[in-house]
């Protein structure tokens, strides 16, 4: 494991260590506790981002007329050169 060094003023300190006293653990728990449970977050976003998408493509694909291609996303470079039609 690690170690890093963050410097916070002595009341944040103050506050950081009775927190951790109130929920049994430490500071070094709970700064690991937040930085892994951010990273989830974020995780989790990005999953429901990309279910959404799919959502979305799928019920435009449903309505689509039959003779059409699939709806796709469009890459970077379709992008721009629809911009600079």
């Amino acid at each position: 494991m690690k170690n890093i060094t963050l410097k916070v003023d002595d009341e944040t300190y103050r506050k950081a260590r009775i927190r951790a006293a109130k929920a049994g653990t430490s500071v070094s728990a709970m700064v690991r506790e937040f930085l892994n449970r951010d990273e989830d977050e974020i995780e989790a976003r990005e999953t429901k981002r990309i279910q959404a998408m799919e959502a979305l493509y799928s019920i435009a694909n449903q309505r689509a007329k039959s003779d059409r291609a699939p709806v796709q996303p469009m890459s970077r470079d379709d992008i721009y050169a629809e911009r600079v039609r």
